[in-house]
């Protein structure tokens, strides 16, 4: 194929960049994980959680806003490991093992959003065998994969229309909780949540990995980078907008429920959304009325998340196989329509399995992966770019350089080493696996050498 053929089109403006990020970041998260970070916590102060999280998030959105604006290319983080490490000699291993944790971690991912939305269908269908909750899951995931397969300008479009049902469920939740909740409840936390020991950073580093988990897509903008215009400013002003909204709704949302819902009811809530509504309304029929309402809402958001992430990750093996450091069909364009078809069908494919594991293995797994394989080298990659890739302009330099770049990296370490250790060694052993696959890969005849 042509190289012409080969090229896509810049089509995503500003808006439509921070809403894809936005539509990533906002899914069924926090409406499954909120329960299980207050237990995790042992009380109502996740507000700490939040705010790390935030914080952690700004940071590591910064390095990905300097990275982003100097390589604006399809791939992302593929992209900026390969360039920031290849002076030093191991910049294709780096992006490799990236690609390689893709074909895994995007599927987990994905797969995970689809057990939360079938976990989610449990209020209204409270006996769901767990036969028809896999299948009802893997069928969300073959419905976006089937809505991501169109044209660049089409997705635009349709992630402006999802982006207002998703403003506008959230904002419910916000006004019904600005309307009736006490907010005087909401922050009456108990004397544990004022001592700062060894066992409060503890739990702080286990709650905050799920806070990241929800946190997580403000990076979504820069694996389609090829296709923004001005990517240069879009790319920056879309994660750091997308982070700053998405943080104040997490903190609104989880205020809202702590100020209207008892904490036992709460923890120990599946559906903390749906409950949420119907503790707003006295009248019991309305409230249950509303209740219905407000999941089907979730559902539709959870589903939303999910087309923004398959349309994320499938850019990612494609921008590889291009540059001869993936397998070839992966770098296969749609003839008429020009989007890379081959990997967004394998992404959506792989994640079909994966919808048989629970929700809390699949977002622990996955984060902790994600933190071994990417995170942490990125933070490092943006320095060493700067430093010593003159060759490649940088239009764009994160406030206060390098300090966010240094704490971002030293917060995804705190936060992987106080993860559970059956998920480091999980991780660790698939870098290993990776590296190994590196080592395959090179010895085939159609890899760049």
């Amino acid at each position: 194929m042509s190289s012409t053929l080969l090229k896509l089109d810049r089509d995503i403006g500003l808006f439509q960049a921070t809403g894809t990020n936005i539509l990533s970041m906002v899914g069924v998260g926090p409406f499954l994980t909120i329960p299980v970070m207050l237990s995790a916590m042992g009380g109502p102060h996740i507000l700490y959680a939040w705010l790390l999280g935030a914080l952690i998030a700004l940071c590591d959105g910064l390095v990905y806003a300097q990275l982003g604006a100097a390589l604006p290319g399809s791939g992302g983080p593929y992209v900026y490991l390969r360039e920031a490490y290849k002076s030093f000699g191991f910049g294709k291993l780096l992006s490799f093992v990236f690609i390689f944790q893709i074909i895994l971690t995007a599927p987990l991912s994905i797969a995970g959003g689809a057990v939360g939305f079938a976990d989610y269908l449990g209020f209204y269908w409270q006996d769901m065998p767990p036969w028809q909750h896999h299948g009802i899951a893997a069928s969300v995931c073959i419905a976006m994969t089937a809505l991501v397969y169109r044209p660049i300008k089409s997705i635009g479009r349709i992630s402006m229309i999802m982006l207002a049902v998703v403003m506008l469920t959230l904002g419910w939740v916000i006004v019904a909780g600005g309307i009736k909740a006490d907010w005087h409840a909401a922050f009456d936390w108990p004397a544990s949540a004022f001592r700062f020991d060894g066992d409060f950073f503890a739990k702080i580093g286990t709650v905050s990995l799920l806070a990241m988990y929800n946190y997580g897509g403000y990076n979504t903008i820069c694996n389609i980078g090829e296709e923004v215009k001005e990517p240069h400013k879009t790319i920056p002003r879309a994660i750091v907008l997308s982070i700053v909204i998405v943080v104040t709704l997490y903190v609104l949302i989880s205020s809202s429920m702590l100020g209207l819902v008892p904490f036992d009811e709460l923890v120990h809530t599946k559906t903390v959304a749906s409950v949420f509504i119907r503790h707003a309304f006295s009248n019991a029929q309305t409230g249950e009325l509303a209740a219905r309402i407000m999941t089907a809402l979730i559902l539709f958001v959870t589903a939303t998340s999910l087309y923004a992430l398959i349309l994320g990750y499938s850019r990612i093996p494609f921008a590889a196989a291009r540059d001869g450091q993936f397998f070839k069909v992966f770098g296969k364009l749609h003839e008429k329509h020009h989007f890379p078809h081959v990997s967004l069908l394998v992404i959506g494919a792989v994640s079909l399995p994966f919808c048989f594991f629970s929700l809390g293995k699949l977002v622990a797994w996955l984060m902790q992966i994600q933190i071994l394989v990417q995170f942490i080298w990125q933070c490092a990659g943006v320095m060493l770019l700067h430093r010593y890739r003159k060759d490649i302009p940088q239009p764009f330099t994160m406030w206060l350089y390098p300090i966010p770049a240094l704490f971002a990296l030293s917060m995804w370490s705190y936060v992987f080493v106080t993860s559970p250790l059956e998920g480091i060694l999980f991780a660790v052993g698939f870098f290993v696996v990776a590296v190994f696959a590196y080592g395959l890969f090179r010895k085939l005849p159609h890899a760049e050498p």
